[in-house]
């Protein structure tokens, strides 16, 4: 019996999953300064991040709470009338906490070491969970988890399974990617010549999966056709071309489908010097004769990491749900390599399409490839 995905929620910098989606359409872009940190010293001056006030400890466990909540709910989940497990993907867990505790060490914790996990966070609203566990799986995390799901299904450890991710921004990361570039990056453009690198998220989503035995009629979003997950190990953090293609193969042949049937791919489109060029060619090698329309969602949303691939199977569901993809934000002069790519620039593509693909790509090679069937 194929899983189904009963219900989601997303919190992005742009809002929850309806306001996101609707400033997806609307072509918005939640780039704004960088806040919390010294713009100068970590050589990054801009990014994605939610606007919800002073910095805190623990605000990815906030977040993961809040979507938990919100997707039980869009799905009429009875937390009480069955055994659900709950996976959590994660990049980064609750770094900044540690960096906050770290950076001024009289400064008495606000938060007790265990709240670093977020177990205790995720019983506080599903107390009688069977199982919770966390992953940490880079950039493509939240697929990983979701793939771990289907599994607890497919072994009948669970009746349901609440599959989420959540992470926040830290100074190191942003650090880090301030070390790339001499110039500090004006922003995510995927698939353009323009480029100047990727720029940092956060947020967290949540989707309800469910065995198709246990869902009524008319209550599912869209069938998990099937995730393929991978670690090719081919690189610290360059992607590796035939790593990324076997996955995106994998993922078809798990799903049961040909390449033909996919009509709208969700790319990773980090809008970095390698992730984009390797991609759009994987993309143009296993498409070979069919073109499925592409977009790609950092270049509104900054890279959010963990949760990334559930923001995108949200925005993916009712992109097709509503028959409107948006628009590639920051893409004006695609890059040779995407030439033979349908991307969607410019203006919201019309769709009547049914399948898509989530692609999700990790340092390392930690690669998840989704494949969803949604249902109107």
């Amino acid at each position: 019996m194929v899983d189904v995905i009963a219900g989601s929620a997303v919190i992005s910098p742009l809002g929850d999953r309806e306001e996101t989606f609707d400033a997806l359409i609307a072509g918005k872009s939640a780039l704004r300064p960088l806040a919390f940190y010294d713009r100068d010293q970590v050589n990054v001056h801009l990014g994605y991040q939610i606007g919800d006030g002073s910095e805190g400890d623990l605000r990815p466990a906030a977040w993961l709470v809040d979507v938990i909540v919100d997707a039980v709910a869009d799905a009429g989940l009875d937390l009480s009338a069955g055994r659900v497990a709950v996976v959590v993907g994660t990049s980064m867990r609750e770094l900044r906490g540690v960096e906050r505790a770290l950076a001024t060490p009289v400064r008495p914790l606000g938060f007790d070491l265990a709240d670093l996990h977020f177990t205790r966070a995720v019983r506080s609203v599903v107390p009688d969970a069977v199982e919770i566990i966390t992953v940490t799986n880079a950039c493509s995390a939240g697929g990983h988890a979701l793939a771990i799901g289907e599994d607890y299904l497919a072994s009948g450890l669970a009746d349901a399974v609440i599959v989420a991710a959540c992470d926040g921004t830290s100074e190191s990361m942003i650090a880090s990617i301030g070390r790339v570039h001499e110039q500090p990056s004006d922003g995510v453009r995927p698939f353009d010549r323009l480029r100047k690198g990727v720029l940092l998220g956060e947020g967290a989503a949540a989707v309800v999966l469910l065995a198709g035995e246990h869902v009524s009629a008319g209550s599912a979003a869209a069938r998990v056709l099937g995730t393929e997950m991978a670690c090719d190990a081919a690189h610290e953090t360059a992607p590796d071309p035939s790593g990324i293609a076997r996955t995106m193969r994998g993922a078809h042949r798990r799903a049961g489908i040909a390449p033909g049937d996919v009509d709208l791919v969700i790319a990773h489109g980090t809008g970095t010097a390698l992730n984009d060029p390797t991609e759009a060619a994987v993309l143009v090698d296993v498409f070979t004769g069919h073109e499925p329309v592409v977009t790609a969602l950092k270049g509104a949303l900054g890279h959010t990491t963990g949760p990334s691939p559930l923001m995108s199977i949200a925005v993916g569901i009712q992109a097709l749900q509503e028959h409107r993809i948006p628009a590639i934000v920051g893409l004006t002069d695609p890059i040779d390599e995407a030439a033979d790519l349908d991307l969607v620039v410019g203006d919201p593509r019309p769709t009547r399409g049914t399948v898509v693909q989530v692609d999700a790509f990790g340092f390392g090679g930690v690669n998840a490839v989704t494949l969803l069937e949604v249902l109107s």
